[in-house]
């Protein structure tokens, strides 16, 4: 069951936007940089108010991996608006097969909000909302997990992250977390479209982001994620907090911190192109001075998943980021041995995403997307754990190796 719905867009902190302000934090630790960035802010607004935080716990990773965000900058959170005289919750709608509480136990975020008396929400539990885009250019409506609904404000707390379809994941993207169950996975499964170049799921979320965006967004930068993120990349430690009520120009900050420009971040860019927010960085107001001493560089996602695993020839044609964290993670542990069970000097072929319209004989295909092509080595799932596709090569579930540990993680 649907109903219509029309988000809110005015900012309850602040009115004017012409001029935003952005906040960074460092060298104190996740809780203090996070209170330290927030500070200057005026929280007043939120007395009385229903507020939803949301992080990013939308898989099973625990602190410190940079895949997920620091529950010491959720608890700073829910402590500040607690004091400001708000109603907090944190909630949570994670990739398709992750359950959410296990999620936010995995995280730590399920421990620091039982302190603190929070209530923790499975966004994913309640039938969807149905938002209109009216400006929509690859989507016209999306479906919003309730919960959102029933809260007066909304905070984005990402995790600063590369990501391998989108260059970088940060409160704009995060917001894709705020759709209900499987429909995330849409955006990746959009057809180009006729009169644009730009990726459709880059599209998407700027259009998304026309109708869905936070109140005040904090980004965790304690431990961030370059590389192949958002999942499978390599950790990367900058010990700061980036926080302001301009979405997009706390993504412009944070993108400069990664050595990014946010103009070259395609949802950004279109979204302020289209006036939804400010990402020039000579218009944003960034405290302290001397943030851009900050500034480390993340490395860059690899062009292809060939060119990071070249040992075996990937196909990658409109697939999520859930399939393709599952094999990264999958060829980052077994990549070393796989080859042992093929024939000597064997093109081992690998399949992930809807576009495919043929492949190579004997080519393993991974994840429901692939389900046409059952007649080749096919595992099922969406996304499959890394167990199915050790077993459709190997025979067994795990490997009794000194190579690898005895279970695949999943």
């Amino acid at each position: 069951m649907s109903e219509n719905k029309k988000i809110i867009k005015n900012n309850l902190f602040e009115p004017n936007l012409d001029l935003p302000r952005v906040y960074v934090a460092a060298g104190e630790g996740a809780y203090k940089n996070t209170l330290n960035a927030i500070k200057k802010i005026d929280l007043s607004p939120a007395k009385g108010k229903k507020v939803l935080l949301k992080p990013n716990a939308g898989r099973i990773a625990s602190s410190g991996e940079g895949i997920t965000t620091d529950p010491q900058v959720v608890a700073a959170a829910i402590d500040a608006f607690k004091q400001a005289g708000a109603d907090v919750s944190v909630g949570e709608s994670p990739i398709t097969g992750v359950n959410t509480q296990e999620a936010f136990k995995a995280t730590g975020i399920a421990a620091v909000a039982r302190e603190r008396n929070c209530r923790l929400i499975d966004m994913d539990k309640r039938p969807f909302v149905s938002l209109e885009i009216p400006d929509g250019k690859a989507i016209k409506e999306i479906k919003v997990c309730a919960d959102v609904f029933d809260h007066d404000i909304i905070v984005s707390i990402p995790v600063m992250k590369i990501h391998m379809h989108t260059l970088a994941t940060l409160s704009i993207k995060n917001m894709k977390g705020c759709l209900w169950r499987r429909s995330k996975v849409d955006l990746h499964m959009l057809p180009m479209l006729n009169d644009m170049d730009e990726m459709p799921l880059n599209v998407a979320i700027a259009d998304m982001s026309g109708v869905l965006r936070p109140h005040l967004s904090i980004i965790d930068g304690t431990v961030g994620m370059e590389g192949m993120g958002p999942s499978g990349g390599k950790a990367k430690k900058l010990g700061l907090v980036v926080a302001g009520t301009d979405a997009f120009a706390v993504d412009s900050i944070a993108c400069r911190l990664m050595g990014l420009c946010a103009e070259d971040i395609p949802h950004l860019r279109m979204g302020a192109e289209r006036g939804y927010g400010i990402i020039d960085i000579e218009k944003i107001k960034t405290r302290p001075a001397t943030w851009k001493d900050l500034v480390s560089p993340f490395s860059p996602p690899p062009d292809n998943l060939s060119m990071e695993f070249p040992e075996f020839n990937i196909l990658d044609k409109n697939s999520c980021s859930a399939c393709q964290s599952t094999l990264i993670l999958f060829l980052k542990k077994y990549g070393k041995v796989i080859p042992d069970y093929f024939p000597e000097n064997t093109n081992i072929s690998i399949a992930i995403g809807k576009g495919h319209d043929k492949v190579p004989k004997n080519t393993i295909c991974i994840g429901n997307c692939m389900a046409k092509f059952k007649q080749e080595k096919f595992v099922k799932g969406c996304p499959p754990v890394g167990s199915e596709i050790l077993k459709i090569i190997t025979g067994k579930t795990s490997l009794d190796s000194d190579k690898v540990s005895m279970e695949v993680k999943e």
